[in-house]
């Protein structure tokens, strides 16, 4: 059974610093394409960044680059979200996702294109 937790989220700061982690189980994690989205109240669910296995491409919305990294640890089955110079709209419950296999377009896959979603992890950004 293919499971997602991930942990990491809490209360920063503006301008402050979070490490979400996404730790995988039930799957071969050599090749994947996992994925963060995240959610504010009263509003829809949004991808923040992908990463694929298979070539190592990374994929980000334009409301985090340059301020959000995603990496992999294959070793331990776990995918980080590095997110600095946080700003009060980034706070949202922040969600992995996974799909086994790999994405070689250049746009980051739709939401739908996931198959395994985690629980999700709440992030608060305070002014």
């Amino acid at each position: 059974e293919v499971q997602l937790v991930e942990s990491g989220g809490g209360l920063v700061q503006v301008g402050g610093s979070l490490r979400l982690s996404c730790a995988a189980s039930g799957f071969t994690f050599d090749d994947y394409v996992i994925g963060w989205f995240r959610q504010a109240p009263g509003k829809e669910r949004e991808g923040v960044s992908c990463i694929s296995s298979s070539d190592g491409l990374t994929y980000y919305a334009d409301s985090v680059k340059g301020r959000f990294t995603i990496s992999s640890d294959n070793a331990k089955n776990t995918v980080y979200l590095e997110m600095n110079i946080l700003k009060p709209d980034d706070t949202a419950v922040y969600y992995c996702a996974a799909r086994l296999g790999n994405w070689h377009f250049d746009f980051a896959p739709p939401e739908s294109w996931y198959d395994y979603w985690g629980q999700g992890t709440q992030v608060n950004v305070s002014s």
